[in-house]
């Protein structure tokens, strides 16, 4: 990281004990010892930048420290909570766990794309960050390895002071150069979110080994801080930072309940509970990692992984298949209760899935065409036939949520939004008319085949010789739909005999998971599947899905190739927005200009989550709002009864 300040001049090194007043003045004497330096320094400017942020760092430390943050509002716990709603502190510790995960993986760095296919379990059991989120609320962070976070009203100065307590699992003490490590180093080699998010950091000043100062200023991004306060945490001192793009077996240094014990490449990780795990007995713990052991078993499909499962070589699993989840469990283990089958209902908005248009492909810059295309996606029947019925259509990119815009006509404050952009979105979509296409079942509907053929002859096409094809070119439609794996191909081969049936002819092509992740992270696709998961709070990570110029940033999400500056503003409206009224505004706003772009063919959703575990395990009767009962892929609330 450039120096922030001149050679030679250091902040002061402050007692964690001593008053806040006493602070502030060692805060004000350092900037005046280096206000005294820059007069005599060849680049007076920076001085004087370095003198600003000193004098804002040391005012924000003079401010309230709070142990929690919420994006909108208070936080809901009191600051003397005893433990998260949904977990039990008075679950026995003990036993292993079992879970299994499908593929392989090459590595243990969870944060660089660059590094490999990477083992499941980590995040949150090795490596955690400086905050952590309640799921029983939107978007509040509680601390962990920060114990306060204070922030200007605007938000655009954060300070966050790191419990002296924190350690890493060598014993090492956690500082705030720690931080400021692991800040440029993700910046720079990190995955897209993190290079996005915290390339828009200003800068980051450390006045003492506890205390990390970030400058906001100007960017208007109320969720920021919080972002950066969901940071993970790397020792300086045990991270290779010149390798970090390369994938590594090496067992990682990190900070959590849980150490890497033994390493199978591809097979097998497993983790043992740190004994010594300095945050054990904080309230955001207390119940959660119980296991002494966690062992990911790896396999190479979802049958080899059920079987396994039935075989009691399992204790955990979440099933995703509905003909499985109805017929796959008929087996003694269920009938007699070693295995119990379970399910309980989806919290928050549902999030999309859906054939995703790459609009950087000539063949799909039309949303006419797109939205055709889209008709011949036959849900009902395919619901009935492949699915038992068990899934409902999505209509929204925040589904069954106060979010969506599905339904309902945009209010004031929507509209009000929506004049910057006229046109943005469309007006059965703003009217709240629109819903996507719905057959009769029979899996050869005329009228939506008439439909989609009308909208592709406004954009320029004309059967030809038994081919959809463009009148002005002479160019047919066709294109591939890349898939992964057995349910998607059955999935896109079903699409594409409806699209033949109007003359489109798209080709299914099943890669390995190898060439699908390179030609996703290039956006080398005409089409492919994509799953847009959605949060209480959506927030930054939509940049990174719709905003512009996520659209030519290798491995961000942005699999349409979106480009709207209507898209982007509303992007920037929810993360201003203070009071949650124009926050829901914006949300829905961006929901409908989304749904006027068809940027995707909308797919389904399950109402539920489908289980099936052990009967020797146990969670607590409360699960949280906003997330599945399995929290993480190694369920932190749950624990192994005893004998």
């Amino acid at each position: 990281m450039p120096r922030l300040c001149p050679k030679g001049l250091s902040g002061p090194q402050i007692d964690d004990e001593r008053p806040r007043l006493l602070y502030l003045r060692g805060m004000i004497q350092f900037a005046i010892r280096l206000l005294m330096a820059a007069l005599h320094a060849p680049r007076l400017a920076a001085a004087a930048g370095c003198l600003g942020l000193i004098l804002a760092g040391a005012v924000a430390r003079a401010g309230e420290a709070r142990p929690a943050i919420a994006m909108l509002g208070q936080p809901a716990l009191p600051a003397n909570f005893d433990h998260l709603p949904y977990a039990n502190p008075d679950a026995p510790k003990g036993g292993r766990l079992t879970v299994g995960a499908q593929g392989t993986f090459d590595s243990l760095n969870p944060f660089n794309i660059k590094a490999g296919s990477t083992a499941q379990g980590l995040a949150g059991n090795v490596f955690q960050t400086l905050m952590m989120r309640n799921l029983d609320e939107p978007f509040t962070l509680y601390g962990l390895i920060a114990e306060s976070i204070e922030t200007t009203p605007d938000r655009s100065r954060v300070t966050l002071r790191l419990n002296p307590l924190a350690r890493f699992s060598d014993g090492s003490p956690i500082t705030s150069d720690d931080v400021r490590f692991t800040f440029e180093l993700l910046k720079a080699k990190g995955r897209p979110q993190f290079r996005g998010a915290y390339g828009q950091v200003k800068a980051l000043l450390t006045p003492d080994a506890h205390t990390v100062v970030y400058d906001l200023t100007g960017l208007g991004d109320r969720e920021l801080p919080l972002i950066l306060a969901l940071m993970p945490v790397l020792s300086k001192t045990r991270t290779d930072a010149e390798h970090f793009n390369d994938a590594t077996l090496v067992p990682p240094v990190g900070s959590g309940p849980y150490v890497v014990e033994k390493v199978e490449p591809g097979q097998r990780l497993t983790l043992r509970r740190d004994p010594d795990y300095w945050g054990k007995d904080l309230p955001i713990s207390r119940g959660l990692y119980n296991f002494d052991e966690i062992r990911v078993e790896y396999y190479r499909d979802a049958n080899a992984m059920h079987e396994a499962f039935k075989a009691g070589l399992l204790d955990y699993r979440e099933e995703t298949n509905p003909t499985r989840w109805l017929n796959g469990y008929d087996f003694p283990a269920v009938h007699d209760g070693r295995i119990i089958k379970s399910s309980l209902p989806l919290g928050g908005p549902k999030g999309m899935q859906g054939f995703a248009f790459n609009t950087r492909r000539a063949i799909f810059a039309d949303p006419r065409v797109r939205e055709a295309l889209g008709y011949m996606f036959d849900f009902e029947w395919i619901n009935a036939n492949l699915f038992g019925g068990l899934y409902r259509r999505t209509r929204s990119f925040f589904d069954e949520s106060d979010l969506a815009s599905t339904g309902k006509p945009a209010d004031a404050r929507e509209r009000a939004l929506l004049a910057r952009w006229p046109g943005a979105a469309r007006d059965d979509i703003l009217e709240g008319r629109w819903a996507p296409p719905t057959s009769d079942g029979s899996g050869r509907d005329r009228d939506m085949a008439r439909h989609a053929i009308a909208l592709l002859a406004e954009a320029g096409y004309v059967v030809r010789d038994g081919a959809m094809t463009l009148k002005s070119t002479g160019q047919p439609l066709d294109f591939e739909i890349m898939v992964v794996d057995r349910g998607q191909e059955r999935l896109a081969v079903n699409f594409s005999g409806s699209l033949a049936r109007i003359g489109v002819k798209a080709r299914v092509r099943l890669v390995d998971e190898v060439q699908y992740q390179r030609r996703r992270q290039k956006f080398d696709f005409d089409m492919m599947p994509g799953l847009w998961l959605a949060s209480a709070s959506p927030g930054n990570e939509q940049r990174t899905r719709w905003g512009s110029a996520s659209a030519a940033q290798e491995a961000s999400f942005n699999l349409a190739g979106a480009r709207s500056p209507a898209i982007d503003g509303l992007i920037d409206a929810m993360l201003a927005a203070t009071m949650p009224e124009d926050f829901t505004a914006a949300a829905r706003a961006l929901d409908r200009v989304l749904l006027s772009g068809f940027y995707i063919v909308p797919l389904f959703h399950a109402p539920d989550q489908w289980f099936a575990y052990s009967g020797k395990l146990a969670f607590p009767a409360t699960t949280p709002r906003f997330a599945t009962p399995l929290f993480g892929s190694t369920l932190d609330t749950w624990w192994r009864q005893q004998p």
